[in-house]
């Protein structure tokens, strides 16, 4: 969503038109993106501001795939996580039955279970150097390290910022170990999309503004995809990756305009 519909706070021209004809030829559709911060209710709201409404199970974030991917693999009534995250990371893996633990709960010789066995970094705006602490300590100890994302940076209205790939640098650096990453680019989330869809993987496109996750994922995963102009990817940095999106557009509205072009020659 960051880069394709919005910067920030602020629309992406031709936002409505383009989900006014995904109604309107019935095409359905997954709003997935890599930011864990916000919760699917916060997303909802935020394009309500912007006059488009949405549905919750319209909406994939990276801290929902988590808790999907987690509870999957783990017994949630046995698995304790320390999240460096804010509630999108959070909510997703209580509402699957995990124990979150708090800030320096941690083993020790006379608590042994205080500890968490994962640690989930998402992106903080919260970000403290307690948290940090928190994590890392946790990761010494040899939790597991699970990134909702990898994203080095974000787009905004202002321009590109640090993303949850900086927190996870700091975390490497400070434990050397390395995360388990469920966002774009890995096909995880793209697979989970496919099955809320149920779509296969040629039935469906991935649009997306970042070549190395959302146009790398899709590539992963067999999809085709459209990448817009309106983001962190230019077209003169296809000239240092060895992958390509299906199609190129400069945004929203020339997206819009081929959809309704192909509608009109199938008619």
């Amino acid at each position: 969503m960051d880069g394709v519909l919005w910067h920030g706070e602020q629309a992406i021209a031709g936002l409505s038109d383009f989900f006014s004809l995904l109604r309107k030829q019935s095409l359905p559709f997954i709003l997935a993106t890599n930011n864990a911060s916000h919760t699917t209710q916060q997303y909802v709201d935020k394009l309500a501001r912007m006059g488009i409404h949405v549905k919750h199970e319209e909406i994939l974030t990276s801290g929902i795939a988590t808790a999907l991917y987690l509870a999957q693999h783990k017994d949630p009534s046995k698995t304790r996580i320390f999240v460096l995250g804010e509630q999108g990371a959070s909510q997703p893996l209580v509402e699957q039955g995990f124990t979150l633990t708090d800030i320096y709960q941690l083993n020790s010789e006379d608590t042994p279970n205080q500890g968490a066995d994962i640690v989930v970094c998402g992106k903080d705006e919260t970000i403290t150097w307690d948290k940090l602490s928190t994590a890392t300590l946790n990761l010494q100890a040899g939790a597991e390290f699970i990134a909702t994302n990898g994203d080095t940076t974000l787009p905004t209205e202002r321009g590109l910022i640090q993303g949850n790939g900086a927190i996870l640098a700091a975390l490497q650096a400070a434990t050397g170990k390395t995360p388990t990453v469920i966002g774009k680019p890995e096909p995880i989330m793209y697979q989970q999309a496919l099955a809320l869809l149920g779509t296969t993987p040629e039935e469906t496109i991935a649009i997306g503004d970042r070549l190395d996750t959302d146009i790398l994922g899709a590539v992963r995963t067999g999809m085709r995809s459209l990448m817009v102009l309106t983001g962190a990817s230019k077209r003169e940095d296809l000239d240092k990756i060895d992958y390509a999106p299906t199609w190129i557009m400069q945004d929203l509205q020339e997206v819009t305009q081929a959809l309704s072009y192909q509608k009109s020659q199938e008619m």
